[in-house]
């Protein structure tokens, strides 16, 4: 039986990784593979992407990645988030596998944005510049263990119709 491929994240890695697993295969036996090829933790819980219960291990893989989620692996089984807008701030807790997408979502709403001002904004990790993909698993970007702060910030977009090429008067 051919391979598959598996992406997965998880707090050993910011990364988006990537390995091979059987269908017939348990996650046990991919996190055991993970634990010693990834650095992956043996006391990692096992996510879908997205989703806010841990799987349980003796799970197959082809019952799992049915529709080709990524998974995610962690020792928090959930993540407190607290996102500052406007001098004012809402704390959830989430499931480490949650993307960032998924939170500025939530956030957006706590704040009471509509949907075009939620477009013009972004998530940053607190105290500092790094604003994660949307795609980025919250809990491979938790710098203290099982907690993460994020800034909803404007975006900042370039108008490339007011750049001056000097080329305007030719």
């Amino acid at each position: 039986m051919k391979p598959i491929d598996i992406f997965f994240q998880g707090d050993h890695s910011r990364e988006i990784d990537l390995t091979e697993a059987h269908l017939a295969e348990t996650l046990a036996e991919l996190k055991a593979r993970l634990v010693r090829d990834h650095g992956v933790a043996a006391e990692a819980f096992i996510f879908i992407e997205d989703e806010d219960e841990p799987l349980g291990e003796d799970l197959i893989i082809e019952i799992v990645v049915a529709g080709g989620p990524k998974l995610h692996f962690n020792r928090c089984r959930e993540i407190e988030v607290t996102v500052a807008f406007a001098g004012h701030k809402h704390h959830r807790a989430f499931a480490p596998s949650a993307t960032v997408g998924r939170v500025k979502d939530w956030a957006a709403k706590a704040f009471g944005m509509t949907p075009e001002d939620a477009g013009e904004h972004l998530l940053q990790i607190a105290g500092t510049h790094d604003r994660p993909a949307p795609n980025t698993h919250i809990g491979s970007i938790s710098k203290e263990k099982c907690k993460i702060a994020f800034d909803l910030v404007a975006d900042e977009r370039v108008n490339v119709a007011s750049i001056s090429t000097g080329d305007e008067g030719l």
